[in-house]
């Protein structure tokens, strides 16, 4: 029987993860190092980056933390390239950094526009071609980008951002089918509402925070390390057969049309 277990394994492999310095980065760099890779944990935080590799060390991994602006292509190379150096081989490459300008397109600036595209579009265009390349020459590996359930489902304000998730989505199916001849896997998490320090301030809004967590069937928010957890998962050889999707980790929020509200549970009788 095939062993499982060691399809969960990434012992012996090497991964970048970044975004690593908070919430569903530092998750993801922390379940993949827990999993046995040997993590660079990149993020323009470089103390939240130091913290997530000091983590790992300290439940028995090996990881280390690099600083970087996600928003720069020639600094996802030189990133590339100094996993290359340090690894010997980039097996897993994530990146799960965005900015969200919440606001009514017609009072966006184009300067807002610009800070939105540059880091979650052009940045996700930037760290594929660039994680990418070394893959192609290896054979092998496995890409995980971020996108989101405003890639399919949107409301007021939240325009730009939801395109540029929806672009992720995009080039994810793209560089699927480019890489896969060449034995890489490319896939992206779709998370919903997740609490972590971005999404803090809602917490203090407590109508609006139950109402979010109304939207999904399970009613309530999501941890950074059920997203991370299926982050790894993608990194793995468990899912070796599985390139070009957005997983939706979102609670189920875009499996239903509204909340879930109103409803009696009818439960069979004994």
């Amino acid at each position: 029987m095939l062993d499982y277990k060691k399809l969960f394994d990434l012992s012996g492999k090497g991964a970048v993860v970044i975004g690593a310095g908070s919430g569903i980065g530092r998750a993801s760099a922390e379940a993949i190092g827990s999993l046995g890779a040997q993590v660079i944990c990149a993020d323009y935080d470089v103390a939240g980056a130091q913290a997530a590799a000091e983590e790992i060390a300290a439940a028995g991994g090996k990881a280390e933390a690099y600083r970087i602006d996600a928003a720069d292509g020639v600094e996802i190379e030189a990133l590339a390239q100094h996993a290359l150096k340090t690894l010997g081989k980039i097996d897993i490459a994530v990146s799960t950094p965005a900015l969200n300008i919440r606001k009514l397109i017609v009072d966006y600036t184009e300067e807002e526009y610009d800070r939105v595209m540059n880091l979650n579009m052009k940045g996700a265009f930037n760290f594929f071609r660039s994680f990418g390349r070394p893959m192609m020459k290896q054979g092998f590996g496995s890409i995980v980008a971020c996108s989101s359930m405003r890639a399919v489902t949107i409301e007021p304000g939240l325009g730009v951002y939801a395109a540029s998730k929806a672009g992720i989505a995009q080039l994810v199916k793209a560089f699927a089918a480019e890489m896969g001849p060449y034995g890489v896997r490319v896939n992206a998490v779709m998370p919903s509402i997740i609490e972590t320090r971005l999404t803090a301030p809602l917490k203090e809004r407590a109508e609006i925070f139950k109402t979010y967590a109304g939207h999904t069937v399970l009613n309530r928010w999501g941890q950074p390390s059920e997203v991370g957890s299926a982050v790894a998962f993608l990194a793995s050889d468990a899912a070796s057969y599985i390139s070009g999707s957005s997983l939706s980790v979102d609670g189920g929020w875009t499996a239903i049309d509204g909340p879930p509200t109103g409803l009696t549970s009818t439960r069979p009788s004994e």
